[in-house]
């Protein structure tokens, strides 16, 4: 049920997550959804907090995502916790815009890509669609080819950064993704092979 994007996944991951009536944030809730134990739910999403078993009610929402930010909160009408059909009326579309407007701020701050590599990715994907339709066979070559020669480009580039010593939390950014993403990304690069 969450927000998230291609580039960044998990690490911005975004929720129409709940705000209580003093202003705070509460705690995730476990919701069981069957009988067995994948059938576990923890969310943090506003309508989870329903005043049922012992949760507390939501007062309000706002955009929350997985990096810690948080957006502007707007109030839930009381009235929707009276009938089931509330919950469904509710609309959490300014939740979602304030998190793309987060998004886009994030991608603001990541390393700028050359226009001319951007440019050559844009085509190599629309190629690839294409010979996919005409020659699947010619695309799974190219595929191949390229997965052949990631990993080395991507080794190659993550022990520069090492070797650059930069932060975690610098690397992290110019990404798009957490400190802890950074090091696991640049760390599988190392690995590889």
């Amino acid at each position: 049920m969450g927000w998230t994007t291609e580039e960044f996944g998990e690490s911005h991951e975004g929720i129409a997550g709940a705000v209580l009536a003093d202003g705070s944030e509460p705690k995730p809730v476990y919701l069981d959804l069957g009988s067995s134990a994948d059938s576990v739910l923890e969310t943090s999403e506003w309508w989870a907090y329903d005043g049922r078993m012992r949760r507390p009610r939501a007062a309000g929402f706002r955009a929350a995502c997985a990096c810690g930010w948080r957006g502007e909160t707007h109030p839930i009408d009381g009235a929707c916790w009276t009938s089931d059909d509330g919950l469904y009326d509710l609309d959490v579309s300014a939740a979602r815009a304030d998190w793309r407007v987060h998004i886009r701020a994030v991608e603001r701050r990541t390393v700028p890509l050359p226009d001319q590599l951007t440019h050559l990715m844009h085509q190599l994907e629309e190629q690839l669609t294409s010979l996919t339709d005409r020659a699947p066979v010619a695309a799974l070559k190219a595929v191949t080819m390229l997965e052949r020669l990631l990993p080395d480009i991507g080794q190659e580039a993550a022990q520069a950064v090492r070797d650059d010593e930069l932060s975690w939390e610098s690397v992290g950014t110019a990404l798009g993704v957490s400190p802890d993403r950074a090091r696991s990304l640049l760390t599988s690069y190392l690995l590889r092979h």
